[in-house]
């Protein structure tokens, strides 16, 4: 194998390193930004122009099984055979605990689902979907879709990888495009090399320091400069995972040679291929980030976004760390956190968990002597999965400060509900860990030299293959007692007229809308019942006051819907007839999802208006149905008296499916005019 990933011959130009074979190479001069590269080589309809929508070929998908169970109904609904995309997986990394049947049922019907459709399948405990994916499937070039909004982790790896909800990824699977507005690109370059205790969480910690929970909407965030050859393949899938904490659609970074030497270290050298940007490219807006000036950073309670310094609030006590999850749970993060640890252990008091990011990250580390290490310095080493980031036990304690590696610390997402959880880098975590308090980690002294595996060790057997097209047919799915058949939705009627059930403020995640935890993720594949938990943390009367109302409106403020793709925040609401959501903006993920669900989502066009909005009070849409049909940029709306002006910012096809009564209903339309 060369050294430009299988391409040889005679002749073989740095433009032709610059630009693979299977990119067709732009004439002229050359100023496309990477993510733009990849888009346009998979663009199947529509232009790159600015706001335009565009249609895209989708490579890869991945679900996870908190979301998966209704993907794969979704998918069973369109009546396909098998997947259509070059390589689909479904991981079980969420879910882990078994109190009952009805995880272990949803494990069963998951694994049936992926042998009776084509589907690689990540059984429990083998790991989170992101960095086993990008360990064994992820490819430099390609697009990637999943129905978790930390997919974009793969960007690490020169992908275009997409967060959404499952929906999305079923029609992907049977073949269908992927669409969106022409998002804008944030160029970052990065110059210099981080410091010592200084590592890549402080890298996106800085970013949402100076871009919010808000500054990633309707953008690309892609890296480039002289500093990223500084940072490895996992520090940089650090970086992209936090980028849907900014809210972007995507994050990308260019293939290299540490992309080369990853794929290399995991048996896949293969499937390396090099992308980067064209000379000079231009980029929408620009910023710049020094890595040699920044320190140890660190997000208060209870936004990605309240970043700080650590010595800030060095001094904090806590009284539980935990390090891993979906990001900082690679090799090298835990070996960091092993050799801080010889010789020391944690404070009395203070729970110290690891959750590896893989099965194949913990064989790697025991083999090192790193799980010695952490054992006696009192670490809890569990299996591999996401287990407390979700609120799958690992609560701490009420009233208590917790420090995680964590990508979110939404209010109560912990499984506590008056929570106090701090993000952090696994540096500044392992510090606070064995001082018992929030900690700069520059006070441990030397920092560790990590020298990574030449080749890891890794067990392909447990991922079960595809199986061949003729035994597919053979396959029963299981299905358990709690998985629920897929609800009906009725079409938009004529006008709407509902109460205003819920009046929310700005940044509302959709761990607010549907909680997660193990209470609620069990009920994942069973609608009716979860939705009895919708808006439970904001108002614990919402399910009744709604089921007694038959359904109304909800009024939010700036970047509704922030954080999980969890499509039980749309789909929940929708079955329980709630037909109109207004809000100042919404968040990308969650804005589909309402779209594919059939509820219409309208922005204030005065933002003044949603002073004027009360929970409680009536508010009517005449006409709503014909001014979507009809391509109106407005609705109208009356409530109290006041008349009241919404935009409507829907593409044709969003209003196709609106009118609808959602995206199921639309296919099966369009498959019932062909048949």
């Amino acid at each position: 194998m060369d050294a430009v990933g299988g391409l040889s011959g005679p002749g073989l130009s740095k433009h032709d390193i610059l630009y693979p074979l299977h990119i067709k190479r732009p004439e002229g001069k050359m100023k496309r930004p990477l993510s733009r590269i990849i888009i346009e080589d998979h663009i199947v309809s529509g232009r790159w122009e600015p706001g335009a929508e565009i249609g895209i070929r989708i490579d890869q998908t991945l679900t996870q099984d908190a979301t998966g169970t209704l993907a794969y109904l979704e998918f069973e609904n369109l009546g396909i055979e098998g997947v259509k995309t070059e390589l689909s997986a479904s991981y079980v990394d969420h879910n882990l605990l078994q109190t009952d049947f009805k995880n272990a049922d949803d494990h069963l019907f998951l694994m049936t689902s992926a042998q009776k459709y084509g589907v690689y399948f990540s059984p429990p405990g083998n790991g989170i979907s992101h960095p086993v994916h990008m360990e064994r499937f992820g490819r430099p070039g390609k697009t990637l879709l999943g129905s978790d909004s930390h997919t974009c982790t793969a960007g690490a790896l020169g992908m275009i990888a997409i967060g959404v909800g499952g929906l999305d990824v079923a029609l992907a699977m049977a073949g269908e495009p992927f669409y969106l507005k022409v998002p804008k690109v944030l160029g970052v370059k990065l110059k210099g090399r981080l410091g010592k205790w200084v590592s890549a969480k402080d890298v996106i910690l800085e970013m949402l320091r100076r871009h919010t929970v808000k500054g990633g909407l309707g953008r690309i965030v892609e890296y480039w400069g002289p500093g990223l050859k500084y940072l490895t393949t996992t520090d940089r899938a650090t970086i992209a995972n936090m980028g849907a904490e900014l809210g972007a659609t995507t994050t990308v970074f260019p293939s290299d040679e540490q992309t080369r030497d990853f794929l290399e270290r995991h048996g896949r050298v293969g499937d390396w291929a090099p992308f980067e940007a064209e000379p000079d490219a231009e980029y929408d807006e620009t910023d710049e980030i020094d890595l040699s000036r920044l320190v140890p950073l660190i997000a208060c309670p209870s936004s990605p976004d309240n970043v700080k310094k650590v010595s800030e609030v060095e001094g904090t006590p806590i009284s539980q760390v935990i390090i891993g999850s979906s990001v900082n749970s690679s090799y090298r993060d835990f070996m960091i956190v092993a050799r801080a640890v010889k010789d020391r252990t944690a404070k009395a008091g203070v729970s110290f968990e690891i959750n590896p990011g893989s099965r194949e990250v913990l064989i790697n580390l025991d083999k090192a002597g790193a799980t010695l290490l952490l054992n006696q310095a009192g670490a809890r080493i569990h299996q591999s999965g996401c287990l407390g980031c979700i609120g799958m036990g690992q609560a701490p304690s009420a009233g208590s400060n917790s420090v995680r590696t964590f990508p979110r610390n939404f209010p109560g997402r912990s499984g506590t509900e008056d929570d106090h959880v701090y993000l952090s880098s696994p540096e500044t975590a392992v510090a606070s860990a064995i001082f018992g308090r929030i900690t700069d980690p520059r006070r441990l002294g030397p920092y560790p030299k990590v020298v990574e595996p030449r080749r890891y060790i890794r067990n392909d057997s447990i991922i079960i293959k595809p199986l061949p097209p003729e035994e597919r047919k053979k396959v029963e799915v299981i299905r358990g007692p709690n998985i629920a058949p897929f609800p009906a939705f009725d079409a938009l009627p004529a006008s709407f007229e509902g109460e205003i059930l819920l009046k929310v403020g700005d940044d509302i995640s959709t761990d607010s809308i549907m909680p997660a935890g193990n209470e609620v993720l069990p009920l994942r594949s069973n609608i009716p019942l979860i939705s009895e938990h919708l808006f439970e943390r904001v108002d614990r009367n919402f399910h009744k006051r709604c089921v007694e109302a038959k359904g109304g409106v909800i009024v939010g403020g700036e970047n509704y819907g922030q954080g999980s793709s969890r499509e039980h925040a749309a789909i929940a609401p929708r079955f329980l007839g709630i037909r109109v959501k207004i809000a100042k903006s919404f968040a990308r993920i969650h804005l589909t999802n309402l779209i594919n669900y059939g509820i219409v989502p309208l922005t204030f066009k005065y933002p003044s208006d949603y002073d004027e909005l009360s929970q409680g009070e009536r508010i009517a849409f005449e006409g709503l149905r014909r001014a979507i049909e009809d391509g109106s940029i407005e609705a109208h709306g009356e409530a109290g008296g006041k008349r009241l002006v919404f935009n409507i910012t829907l593409t044709q096809r969003e209003r196709s499916y609106i009118l609808e009564g959602g995206l199921l209903n639309h296919v099966r339309k369009r498959k019932a005019a062909h048949v």
